[in-house]
């Protein structure tokens, strides 16, 4: 049975285009408007990543596991009835899963309708006992790689990978200017598409406005840093940033169509 985050990709690559993937932090700036948020971008995006707050919750356990289970519980619902409702990937850390329990978090993910999960500091082969659970509960996993990653273990790594590879286009954290030129990460991203051409591969870090249209012939792009800093931006000036996110990533969509 293909996921809908495959059937997302499929209906994208028809459309002779990449699929556009969005990512906001869960709560940013207030639930409520985050909320708004997703649901005003899902407008122009193809599938939505929404982060879910981390601040090294090994000891606090309880009251921060408590709402993440409440914003999974109400946010994600509530998003997923919405009319623009689009396949979702939750993107976090590990010790929040493994607190409240692997296998219950994967299965309140389908319930909720969460359609992909990446856990950043879930490496492979580390994560391979977590995938097939994601797996027996038809929840994507999404593998990572990066330009550090060897062949030899890039190809376990897509071997092993469900439907959707996220590729790191370079060492940086989020929201670095690109530090390789356009050809460069394609000519990355060709040798691990001829790993396999079958699975679907995005390409995330350093895509904005201006760097987007010359990736657009890759699988996915994922823009992230640049709408979390409208958001920031928003907020600083008084403006709402439901609509601005909604007019940048309708911009975004215009330059990969």
């Amino acid at each position: 049975m293909s996921s809908k985050i495959l059937k997302t990709f499929i209906k994208c690559q028809k459309e002779k285009r990449p699929a556009l993937l969005t990512y906001t932090v869960a709560g940013d700036s207030t639930k409520k408007q985050s909320l708004l948020i997703i649901k005003s971008i899902a407008e122009h995006a193809d599938i939505i990543e929404l982060g879910f707050p981390h601040n090294t919750p090994i000891a606090d356990g309880g009251q921060i596991q408590v709402s993440s289970h409440r914003a999974l519980k109400n946010g994600v619902k509530d998003f997923k009835k919405s009319k623009y409702a689009k396949p979702l990937i939750l993107m976090g850390y590990f010790n929040l899963i493994l607190q409240y329990g692997s296998l219950a978090f994967i299965k309140k993910c389908k319930k909720v309708g969460v359609d992909g999960l990446i856990i950043v500091d879930l490496p492979y082969p580390e994560n391979k006992f977590f995938a097939n659970l994601c797996k027996q509960n038809d929840v994507t996993f999404i593998q990572l790689l990066s330009p550090t990653t060897s062949k030899v273990r890039m190809k376990k790594i897509i071997k092993d990978s469900h439907d959707m590879i996220y590729y790191i286009s370079m060492l940086s954290t989020t929201g670095g200017k690109l530090k390789l030129s356009a050809k460069e990460i394609l000519n990355n991203y060709d040798k691990i598409k001829k790993i396999n051409p079958k699975k679907k591969l995005a390409i995330g870090f350093g895509i904005t406005t201006k760097t987007i249209a010359a990736l657009k012939r890759a699988d996915g792009l994922v823009v992230g840093s640049q709408l979390c800093k409208e958001i920031t931006r928003s907020l600083q000036i008084r403006q709402n940033p439901v609509t601005n996110l909604n007019k940048m990533v309708h911009n975004l969509k215009r330059k990969i169509i």
